[in-house]
């Protein structure tokens, strides 16, 4: 009798083709956990900014950086690419843009907004 099994053996991720509304479901989820992650960062950065007039400057310093401000600008992203897939979501629960060139376009839309915020948060901070 033969084997009908025609599961894959080996599972190689790299040669599989997600399609969009997959990406930014998958980068929204990952945005959401380091975004998560980020909030003691911030908090202790905050904390640090308002003891004294010499805790503002090291938290000052420490954010003119370059590696942290590559690390901010990351953050901007993500910051942006959740806020924005979110609300794509919440149109998708409201049954708005359900259908496939609908959810493509939006998740296109997700991503090129979210590039755009970047550039422009970052050429507004430079």
């Amino acid at each position: 009798m033969p084997d009908k099994n025609t599961r894959p053996v080996f599972l190689d991720l790299t040669r599989i083709h997600f399609p969009i509304t997959a990406v930014v479901s998958i980068g929204h989820r990952i945005a959401g956990v380091l975004l998560f992650l980020a909030v003691p960062f911030a908090a202790w950065l905050l904390r640090l900014s308002i003891t004294d007039p010499a805790g503002y400057d090291a938290a000052a310093a420490f954010l003119r950086h370059g590696l942290v401000q590559g690390l901010l600008a990351l953050l901007l992203w993500m910051l942006a690419h959740h806020f924005y897939a979110g609300i794509r979501y919440l149109l998708i629960d409201l049954d708005l843009g359900v259908d496939r060139v609908a959810a493509r376009r939006s998740a296109w839309a997700v991503i090129a907004v979210a590039l755009a915020t970047l550039f422009l948060g970052v050429w507004l901070l430079s």
